[in-house]
């Protein structure tokens, strides 16, 4: 090793500068402190100079300890240097130089870290220097939490109530706490403000901090907003954060109380539920609102009290009070509901009334009401007339029936109440309908319905023109009476309605018609042709017709005949409606259409008329045509039309003609005729 050869000479140099008298200069610069963040690597410097260069200078770090004395924590030296072993900073620490400047870095610091560092600079020569700075180590708190108090604070209270606690936890140095109310801070005021702090150092040496505050309330205090400020140091700054808005329940006596109509809104009827509503200005835990009303007292839920279904006794004036129990002070206040009420309508006559045919009616309609009222009357659901009084100057059948009378409030919707009245008009029966009225069935019996109107109801009695009674069932109606009876058709006999009550009578006939259907028989082969035949007739009672064929279609091998039998035992004129006769490949297609049950037309009879003679005249038209071309020749009541050469498709018509009254109608018995039948 070299270090055993080197004493000598370092002592041998010491000696020379001794004998020479000189001593070498060493100077030390520090900073006074050096800031940094918990966690992070301070860098702490020290510049120093010396005559002799660094070549025989010794360079060493201490700290110093609570009880004053120096700790070393690493030594340079010319040919060594190392960190001490066994201290704080045995394996954080490492120390560079660079010229002049000797730099101790210090990883992870942390606030246990907050010590005096000592730079100490030796030379061969005795001299040495030394220079101190101060590691100052910061470490932000947490976010300030806020707590309110969950009771109420009265403004009766004598001493100081609790706000509020704020707490902030883990920082370093020691932060600050604040309050304010409104924005303004707030200072210890005797037996007013009350803000008391509490330190807790942690083990990691951090500090917690919390505050609390006490102050006497006032109603002013029930809007306000308190909160906490934290002011903490981080390197070379100052900072604050704000916690939470926090708001407290003050409680405080009213000083006046205010009762009104909640619903519904204005004017109240009877059969409304009726809100009221009761509050006041205070805050106070121990009281009771109440609303009176004439002796009763009720109770106020959330400030409200309903009563459902109100009468006009409901009116008058509600008083809300309320009472502090604790010192049993009273503050009322009071209101006037106003209930409106309409009674139900009065006619008088009552019910009904009765007058003669020609006299005057007069009736009136009063419904009592604490408003202005409208008063209409109504027949049938139609407006008759406005006004209390119901007048009719001459009364007739028709004035007779159900009135109704109704009386309405024009300021509120749903005020309306109403009454009837009958009104009979005493006169001779009338029967609705004409004198003679015509029936017509398909059926062998027919029932009869007659409605007669007068006052008193009258009485119907059924007859029949060869002079029986029928029984028959009557009821009343409300302007009269109506009877139904079932009457079996006799040939020639009619109904008559008779009605009947104390001031005269009324009669009505009624005709009865049958009518009847016909059949048309067809039969065979015949080319397509498309034939329409409408007839009509009018036949007596008990008669039989009997109708010889009007048209005979002949064949090759075929002659055809059409016969029509009509029986009828009614005396009525009867209808035969229109036949279609269809010839479709050789096959005669005829369509039975049954009649109608209403009278045909005056119109549509004409129209047919004409149409016949129409073909009537086209028919002679073609005959004169083939007359004149010599395909036909003359003989009296009979042409035959014929061709030299005959096959199956030849065909032969045979026309004969009738005017009997009896050929107008026709039909078709299905049987064959010879030729000379006929």
């Amino acid at each position: 090793m070299a270090l055993p050869d080197t004493a000598p000479l370092l002592v041998g140099l010491l000696l020379l500068f001794h004998a020479f008298g000189a001593w070498a200069i060493v100077e030390v610069n520090m900073e006074d402190k050096v800031e940094v963040m918990a966690g992070e690597t301070a860098q702490i410097t020290c510049m120093f100079t010396t005559d002799e260069g660094l070549g025989g200078t010794t360079i060493q770090w201490f700290y110093v300890l609570p009880n004053k004395e120096r700790q070393r924590i690493y030594n340079k030296e010319p040919m060594h240097e190392a960190a001490e072993q066994n201290t704080l900073f045995t394996h954080r620490i490492s120390l560079n130089v660079n010229g002049t400047a000797a730099v101790l870095a210090i990883r992870d610091v942390g606030v246990r870290d907050n010590l005096e560092f000592i730079c100490v600079i030796k030379t061969l020569t005795p001299e040495e220097a030394e220079g101190r700075t101060q590691l100052q180590v910061f470490k932000s708190p947490t976010f300030p939490t806020i707590e309110a108090v969950e009771t109420g604070i009265s403004v009766n209270e004598e001493a100081p109530s609790k706000i509020g606690s704020c707490r902030v936890k883990n920082g370093y140095p020691k932060p600050h706490i604040t309050w304010y109310r409104n924005n303004m801070p707030l200072r210890n005021t005797p037996r007013e403000v009350v803000v008391t702090s509490s330190t807790t150092i942690e083990s990691s040496g951090l500090f917690s901090v919390q505050s609390e505050l006490t102050m006497k309330v006032k109603k002013e205090d029930k809007d306000a907003v308190f909160y906490c400020e934290v002011i903490y140091f981080v390197p070379g700054a100052t900072k604050m954060t704000e916690s939470q808005h926090i708001n407290i329940t003050v409680y405080y006596l009213p000083t006046e109380v205010t009762i009104w109509v909640e619903s519904p809104k204005g004017k109240i009827k009877e059969g409304d539920t009726l809100e009221l509503r009761c509050d006041n200005n205070g805050n106070y835990p121990s009281s009771i609102t109440t609303i009176k009303h004439q002796n009763s007292e009720y109770s106020v839920e959330n400030k409200t009290m309903v009563r459902t279904n109100v009468k006009r006794l409901d009116g008058g004036v509600y008083e809300c009070t309320f009472e502090e129990t604790d010192n049993f002070e009273v503050i009322s206040r009071s209101t006037k509901v106003s209930v409106n009420y309409l009674e139900s309508a009065v006619i008088m006559p009552k019910d009904s009334i009765a007058v003669m045919e020609g006299e005057e009616l007069k009736a009136s309609c009063n419904a009592l009401s604490s408003l202005q009222t409208s008063t209409t009357w109504f027949k049938n659901e139609k407006l008759v007339s406005k006004g209390n009084t119901l007048s009719v100057k001459s009364a007739t059948l028709e004035t007779a029936g159900m009135y109704k009378c109704v009386v309405t409030v024009p300021e509120m919707e749903g005020m309306k109440t109403s009454s009837t009245l009958q009104v009979n008009v005493k006169g001779s029966p009338q029967i609705l309908g004409p004198d003679v009225q015509e029936v017509e069935t398909y059926e062998t019996t027919v029932n009869l319905t007659c409605s007669a109107t007068g006052f008193p109801a009258p009485t119907i009695m059924w007859t029949t023109s060869d002079g029986k009674n029928l029984n028959a069932l009557q009821t009343e109606t409300e302007d009269g009476a109506q009877s139904v009876v079932t009457f079996k058709i006799t040939p020639n006999v009619k109904v008559f309605c008779n009605a009947s009550n104390d001031f005269g009578s009324k009669v009505v006939e009624f005709n009865i018609k049958t009518i009847l259907n016909t059949t048309l028989t067809t039969i065979t082969s015949m080319p397509t042709i498309s034939t329409t035949t409408r007839s009509t007739t009018t036949i007596s009672s008990d008669t039989v017709v009997h109708t010889t064929p009007t048209t005979t279609t002949t064949t090759s091998t075929n002659t055809i005949t059409y016969d029509t039998v009509l029986y009828n035992t009614s005396t009525a004129n009867t209808t035969i409606p229109s036949t279609n006769i269809t010839f479709i490949n050789d096959t005669v297609q005829t369509p039975t259409k049954s009649p109608n049950i209403k009278k045909e037309s005056k119109g549509f009879v004409i129209a047919i008329i004409i149409i016949a003679i129409f073909l009537l005249a086209i028919l002679g038209s073609v005959l004169y045509f083939l007359y004149k071309k010599g395909r036909i020749c003359g003989r009296s009541g009979k042409q035959d039309f014929s061709k030299r050469k005959s096959s199956k498709d030849n065909i032969v018509v045979e026309m004969k003609s009738d005017n009997t009254e009896e050929a107008i109608l026709l039909g078709v018995n299905g049987e064959k005729q010879q030729p000379n039948d006929q």
